[in-house]
């Protein structure tokens, strides 16, 4: 679980991000949720959008993919969503 002073600094992390998370029409497949491991597994720190077109809400979406990940969730806002596991092995961030 995140405290308010990590969740903070994460947010200030992702702020230079781009998505590269896409959850369009088809929704939260298999597929999608690989990607996300792949992501996350990579890079620490993921940005993901719900586009328009999606049947998903976008905290459903972010809900979804990180329990799927068991990532947690930094911030939600908008279209956009990010999410955070920390890399066992090879740590990227240092947390507060």
């Amino acid at each position: 679980m995140l405290s308010g002073k990590q969740r903070s600094y994460l947010r200030g992390q992702a702020n230079k991000l781009n998505p590269i998370i896409h959850v369009g029409k088809g929704g939260i497949d298999q597929a999608l949720i690989d990607q996300m491991e792949e992501a996350l597994t990579a890079h620490e720190l993921v940005k993901g959008k719900v586009l328009k077109n999606s049947l998903e809400e976008v905290r459903d979406a972010a809900e979804k993919l990180a329990e799927s990940c068991n990532a947690e969730i930094v911030q939600v806002i908008g279209n956009i969503f990010i999410l955070y596991r920390r890399n066992k092995e090879k740590p990227i961030y240092k947390l507060p």
